[in-house]
């Protein structure tokens, strides 16, 4: 199939598939003509990153899961180093929950002290 058919099948766009091919997470075959063929795989394998990337995954961190599509497993998610990646995203999640929340916490207190200081005023 073509790059736009790869797009629309798996829902994003031909300005995504050619950033997936920049980052070396597709490879597809070239035709004599010079264009880009793709397969059934190369959709699952876009889906597969698309869905990683709404979870806050960066490409990079997508590498993991590719390669354990490409070994063969019906999943992506079912490898060691899937494993680990979930895990790091995880801690990376707790660290940001940890920070909003004590962002949040400062604020809190700010706006407390200025409602404060305004009724002193008055």
């Amino acid at each position: 199939m073509r790059i736009s058919d790869l797009a629309a099948e798996a829902g994003v766009t031909v300005k995504a598939v050619r950033y997936y091919e920049a980052q070396g997470l597709l490879k597809p075959r070239r035709e004599a003509n010079g264009y880009r063929t793709y397969d059934a795989d190369d959709v699952v394998v876009v889906r597969e990153v698309k869905a990683l990337l709404s979870l806050g995954l960066t490409a990079e961190q997508t590498y993991p899961f590719i390669e354990c599509l490409r070994a063969g497993n019906e999943r992506a998610d079912v490898c060691p180093a899937s494993l680990t990646a979930y895990r790091t995203r995880i801690a990376d999640v707790d660290r940001r929950i940890s920070e909003l929340t004590e962002l949040r916490a400062r604020l809190t207190d700010l706006l407390a002290d200025a409602e404060s200081w305004r009724t002193r005023q008055l």
